[in-house]
Formats: structure tokens, C-alpha cells, sequence
């Protein structure tokens, strides 16, 4: 008997819109951050009290630590790629690149995904999904030509938040595959201290010296960070990948840009061209084109294959 899709639930729901309102504030939080502390000290500080943070409640929840090597594997790579690496990028990149072009180049993770899949699961990528992924490279290119050639700074780091892009992307899919069994919470508390801890050794390497202030919007906008943009969000975001198809989990970016343009502008007084809102246009376009693609596939190949014991629980 062939059993129709699953729906998404109200706290899948909830989790979803609690993630978009998060991490749509997050870009804003790290551009105000870097202007006051060296960006590797503060993405350290970030992962280390978000990690210390969740440490009191896996112990009230009494999770217990990954028990295989695999797992201890799966958690020490995603350290790397999803933590230090991505993140490191983007309050590097964030001192030259406005919040608003930052949130709209992370935007085009789910074509990355959607690039990575066939490789790294064997599923195929629809045609029409790759058509999208073309017309999203086209709006990337716009993006680097009207906002990011102004200087070489700002255009090291539009290529240092691409980089980010394709290494979080591939860690979403690894994610998905390896820590199924791992405690979320134990699993990002795991990942941000080790993250944490190899972005307090590079930023001892590279930025001694160089002065912090400390002033009430750096801290708070930190703690912000710390608190709710990784602790709450990350444990959110593997607990949604646990319970829902990755491509579903992805179209939060569809959501963040918007936001992040929003507050850049207002509160941040970025500008925001004509060309610039419309390669987020394009961008966003092409994201959602491709997300559709693979649901529409996603969707016939539960239909058409005879139902599992596995379908049923």
C-alpha cells in the first residue's frame, strides 16, 4: 500500500520559525561584534559559551556522550566543517561585507546541497533543479559585480563566505547520514567547544595584539550569539534534520536573507541597491526552484514504492 508523504508537524513548525527568526538576527549580531573584537576571538567566545551552555543541560538531561568511534568521528569533522571553518569565514568576512550581502551569499547552501547530494548519497539532481542552480550562480555573480568589487577586501571575503557555504553545506548532508544516533545537545556542545577551541588557537596565532572593546553592544550582541544563535539554534537544526527531509530543513535560508536585509537597512543603515535586492531576488528564486524539484521528486519516489515496515513507524 503506498502511504502518502508526512506532514510536517506543529513543533516542526515551531522549530522552523524559531530558527528563520534566529539566524535572520545573527548576520546584524556578528557585524557589530567584528567592529569591536578581532573576528576569530569572537567566534571563539562564541562557541565556547554556547558549549558551556549546553554542557549544564546535557548533565540535567543526563544524555549520554557518543558511544562509537563513528560517532566521535561524525562529531569531530562536523567541529571543522560546520563550526570552525564556516563560521571562522564569517566574522572574518563581515569586517568588509555588509550583513545583508553576507545573509544572501550563505542563502545559496541548499544549491550547494543540491549539488553534493548525487555524489555524496547517489541520488540524482532533477534537470530542472539544475537549471535553477545555474540561474542561482548568475545571481551570486551579480552580487560579487555590484556589491563586492568596491575593494579587495570585501571581495576576499565574498569568496571567504562562499567557501563557508559549500563546507556547512556538505556537513548538512553528513549531518544527516552520520549523527542520527548521537543526542543533539550532546552533539552541538561537542561540536562548538572543539570548534571553539580550534578558533581560540587561530585567533592566538593570528590576532595577538590587536585590541577588544568590550562595550555594551559587543557584549550583548555576543551573548546573543552565543546563547541563542548556537546553543538554541544548532540543537534546533539537528533536531529538524532528525525529524524532517534535509531539503525542507535548507529553506530556512529563503527566509534569513529577507530579514537580514531588513534589519541591515534599518538598523545598521547598510544600503541596499536595486541590483543588489534584485540578485537576492534571483538567488532566492533559484533556491526555491530547486528545494521544489527535489520535493516534487522526493514526493513520487515515496508514492510509487511499495511500503516498508520502516514507512509505517
Amino acid at each position: 500500500m503506498n502511504l502518502p508523504p508526512k506532514q510536517v508537524t506543529l513543533r516542526q513548525q515551531l522549530a522552523f520559525l524559531s530558527l528563520c527568526a534566529i539566524w535572520g538576527t545573527t548576520w546584524l549580531a556578528i557585524r557589530l561584534v567584528v567592529r569591536e573584537i578581532p573576528p576569530f576571538f569572537a567566534a571563539s567566545a562564541r562557541f565556547l559559551i554556547a558549549a558551556v551552555f549546553l554542557a549544564f543541560l546535557a548533565v540535567a538531561q543526563r544524555a549520554h556522550l557518543p558511544r562509537t568511534p563513528r560517532e566521535w568521528r561524525a562529531v569531530l569533522v562536523l567541529s571543522i566543517t560546520m563550526m570552525a571553518l564556516p563560521y571562522g569565514l564569517i566574522f572574518w568576512a563581515e569586517q568588509s561585507v555588509a550583513s545583508s550581502v553576507t545573509a544572501v551569499l550563505y542563502s545559496a547552501s541548499p544549491l550547494a546541497v543540491a549539488l553534493m547530494t548525487p555524489a555524496m548519497t547517489g541520488k540524482a539532481v532533477p534537470r530542472s533543479a539544475i537549471y535553477s542552480l545555474l540561474v542561482g550562480v548568475g545571481g551570486i555573480a551579480i552580487l560579487f559585480q555590484v556589491d563586492l568589487r568596491s575593494s579587495m577586501g570585501s571581495l576576499l571575503g565574498g569568496i571567504g563566505v562562499l567557501i563557508g557555504v559549500l563546507s556547512s553545506s556538505w556537513s548538512t548532508i553528513y549531518a544527516k547520514k552520520e549523527t542520527r544516533e548521537v543526542n543533539p545537545v550532546v552533539s552541538t556542545a561537542l561540536q562548538l567547544f572543539v570548534g571553539g577551541i580550534v578558533l581560540a588557537v587561530l585567533s592566538f596565532s593570528l590576532e595577538r595584539g590587536q585590541p577588544a572593546s568590550w562595550t555594551a553592544v559587543s557584549t550583548t550582541a555576543l551573548l546573543f550569539l552565543a546563547i541563542f544563535g548556537s546553543a538554541i539554534a544548532f540543537v534546533l537544526y539537528y533536531w529538524l534534520l532528525r525529524h524532517m527531509d534535509a531539503y525542507k530543513a535548507i529553506t530556512i535560508n529563503l527566509v534569513v536573507p529577507i530579514i537580514a536585509i531588513i534589519e541591515g537597512g534599518f538598523f545598521a543603515h547598510e544600503i541596499v541597491n536595486p541590483l543588489m535586492l534584485l540578485s537576492a531576488l534571483i538567488v532566492l528564486g533559484s533556491v526555491g526552484f530547486t528545494l521544489k524539484a527535489q520535493s516534487d521528486e522526493s514526493m513520487q519516489l515515496k508514492l510509487s514504492r511499495p511500503a516498508t515496515e520502516g514507512d509505517a513507524e
